[in-house]
C-alpha cells in the first residue's frame, strides 16, 4: 500500500514514533558526553596534522603538556641569605638566575634607591611576592658624581631641605604595609660618599644627626613597619674613621651591620679569611650595641689570591657560628672585582653546598 493511502490516524503515530526514536538519540549524546568528561568514555581527539614527507612529526601542544618547574623555595634557616643583582635594583630576572644557580631563593632581596627618586613600591611587591623580605639602600646622592655633592650635604638634611620628600617616602611605605628594611646612608666611616666622614662639608656629628632626622620623619609619617638598618663598613686602617663615631644611638637603629670584601691579592687588598676580615669589627658592633641583631649587609670575594669557593664555603659556616649574625647579602655584581656566585663553576657548586650545610 503507498504511504498516500494511509489513514491521518497511522500518520499520527509514525509522526510520534520519530520524534521518540530523535529524543532517544539525543539522550545517548548527552551521555556520552558527559561520561567522556568525566574518564568513563574517551573524548574524539582532533587527529594530528599531516606531516609532509620526510618532515619531522610533532606532538599536538595539548597532548604531552609542559611540566614547569617548581621555582627553588626561600631558605628558612636561621642564617638568612641575601642578595643584591648586577642591577641594583628588585630584578625579577636577576633572582630567578641567582636562585636557579644557588638552589634557594634568597630571603632578603637588597636594592640601591638614590635621593629624589620615589619608593620602590612595585620593587617590594615583587619581593614579598617570592616570600623575602626587602632590604633598601638610601642614598642621598647622585649615582656615580662622586663624594662631592653639596646639594646633599649632611647639613642640609638635618635643615629639612628633603622633608617632603621624606614625609612622602614614609606615607608611602606605611600605605604599603610589608615589613621592609632600610639602610640610609651605608659606609658612613669611609670617604667615597657625599654623606662619608670628613667630605662634602660634613662635620663630627653630622651624620648622627641627619640619620636622627630621616628616621623621625619618616616614622612620623606613619612607617612603622621599617625596620632601620645600620652598617659601616669594616675599619680598614687609612681608609675608615672608627665607626663608634656615627652610631646614632640605640632608640634610632633596629638592626646594625656590617660591609666587608675580600679584594684578593690584586691592587687594594690582600687575601683574607672571612675570621680576618669580619672578626674584630663584628666585637666592636657588639660593644656599641650590645644585643642587637647584626646583618652582614654586603659580601663578596674576589677569586685572584685564593680559592674563592673555600673562603664561600668558610664563609658561611663562619657566620652561621655567629648566633647574633643573622643574615648576609651577597653583592652579585661585576663590579671593581667579578664578585657574582657564578664568576666559576667552583663557586657556584661551593655557594651551593654552603647553603645546605648550614640548613
Amino acid at each position: 500500500m503507498s504511504a498516500a493511502a494511509w489513514s491521518p490516524r497511522v500518520w499520527r503515530w509514525l509522526v510520534a514514533l520519530a520524534g521518540l526514536a530523535a529524543l532517544i538519540v539525543a539522550i545517548n549524546v548527552a551521555v556520552t558526553l558527559i561520561m567522556g568528561e568525566a574518564g568513563g568514555v574517551a573524548l574524539p581527539v582532533s587527529p594530528a596534522p599531516r606531516t609532509a614527507p620526510g618532515a619531522r612529526a610533532t606532538s599536538p601542544a595539548h597532548a604531552f603538556p609542559l611540566q614547569t618547574p617548581e621555582p627553588p623555595v626561600v631558605g628558612t634557616a636561621r642564617l638568612r641569605f641575601g642578595v643584591v643583582t648586577q642591577s641594583g635594583t628588585f630584578s625579577a630576572d636577576e633572582l630567578i638566575r641567582v636562585s636557579d644557580q644557588v638552589g634557594e631563593s634568597p630571603s632578603v632581596v637588597m636594592a640601591y634607591v638614590p635621593f629624589g627618586t620615589p619608593a620602590p613600591l612595585s620593587g617590594l611587591a615583587r619581593v614579598r611576592q617570592r616570600g623575602a623580605t626587602p632590604l633598601i639602600t638610601w642614598e642621598p646622592w647622585v649615582p656615580g658624581g662622586g663624594a662631592n655633592q653639596p646639594a646633599f650635604s649632611l647639613v642640609r638634611i638635618v635643615a629639612g631641605k628633603y622633608d617632603s620628600y621624606l614625609k612622602q617616602w614614609g606615607k608611602d611605605l606605611a600605605a604599603w604595609g610589608m615589613p621592609v628594611m632600610l639602610r640610609f646612608g651605608h659606609e658612613m666611616n669611609g670617604s667615597w660618599y657625599p654623606w662619608g666622614n670628613g667630605v662634602n662639608g660634613n662635620q663630627a656629628g653630622d651624620y648622627i644627626r641627619a640619620w636622627q632626622h630621616v628616621h623621625d620623619v619618616v616614622r612620623g609619617a606613619g612607617a612603622s613597619n621599617v625596620a632601620w638598618v645600620w652598617t659601616p663598613n669594616i675599619e680598614e686602617p687609612g681608609l675608615t674613621a672608627d665607626m663608634g663615631r656615627f652610631y646614632p644611638g640605640t632608640g634610632y637603629v633596629d638592626v646594625i651591620g656590617l660591609d666587608g670584601y675580600n679584594w684578593g691579592t690584586v691592587p687594594r687588598g690582600s687575601w683574607e679569611t672571612p675570621q680576618q676580615l669580619f672578626g674584630a669589627d663584628l666585637d666592636r658592633l657588639r660593644s656599641l650595641a650590645p644585643g642587637k641583631p647584626i646583618l652582614i649587609a654586603e659580601t663578596a670575594s674576589a677569586e685572584a689570591g685564593g680559592s674563592k669557593s673555600q673562603w664561600i664555603s668558610t664563609l658561611v659556616s663562619y657566620l652561621a657560628a655567629q648566633r647574633d649574625v643573622t643574615g648576609f647579602v651577597w653583592f652579585d655584581i661585576n663590579k671593581e672585582r667579578d664578585w657574582r656566585i657564578d664568576s666559576s663553576p667552583q663557586s657556584v657548586a661551593a655557594f651551593k653546598q654552603a647553603l645546605v650545610n648550614r640548613r
